[in-house]
């Protein structure tokens, strides 16, 4: 198992393709994919022929990702989190992701680990900016990215051939530049609070 970073309650790992069956039942959730598919599952094949190769080709390509939650307590697979390559393949920049198992909202975990990320992409990575996307509708996801320092940059609207109800009214985008970063966590590196 390679481990890329602990919390204090998660663990985040690379995925492995013995992970596609967790995929498969996360991706499969209504709930959580309202505000990625609509609620339609993502078919298996899609995860692994498309999702998952991706997932496992990034890691031979740099430091930026997509890696498996695992809360520590119960060693349970709870989703994922990402900093994957943001504006193409510059690495100076990250998208920030997450997709947790509804039995998993509301324990701030979503939170806990996208400030680790975020420390991490700044502090060992080489990141300027870190980003997120998310529809305009999504206001867990939104209250997320703000508990992490995230500013909202612009709301913008995209064409999609099949939309999902709140599509209407458009995409967020917020972002956390580290000269920002390093001015909310001070000298010691936690002051950003709950």
């Amino acid at each position: 198992m390679r481990v890329f970073l602990t919390t204090d309650r998660l663990l985040l790992r690379r995925f492995t393709e013995d992970d596609l069956d967790d995929l498969v039942r996360l991706h499969g959730d209504p709930e959580v994919v309202r505000f990625l598919t609509g609620g339609r599952p993502t078919p298996r094949a899609h995860l692994r022929d498309q999702t998952l190769a991706k997932i496992l080709a990034w890691y031979e390509q740099g430091p930026l990702s997509r890696w498996a939650a695992v809360e520590l307590s119960s060693g349970d697979f709870i989703g994922w989190f990402a900093l994957e390559p943001g504006g193409g393949h510059d690495l100076r920049q990250a998208e920030l992701g997450y997709c947790l198992r509804a039995a998993s909202w509301g324990r701030g975990y979503a939170t806990e680990a996208s400030r680790a990320l975020i420390a991490k992409a700044f502090t060992d990575l080489g990141v300027h900016r870190v980003f997120a996307q998310t529809m305009a509708v999504n206001a867990a996801s939104r209250r997320v990215m703000e508990k992490c320092g995230l500013t909202y940059l612009h709301t913008f609207h995209q064409h999609w051939d099949d939309p999902i109800p709140g599509t209407e009214h458009g995409e967020v985008e917020y972002e956390l530049l580290r000269a920002d970063w390093t001015r909310l966590v001070g000298p010691g590196g936690g002051g950003l609070g709950s």
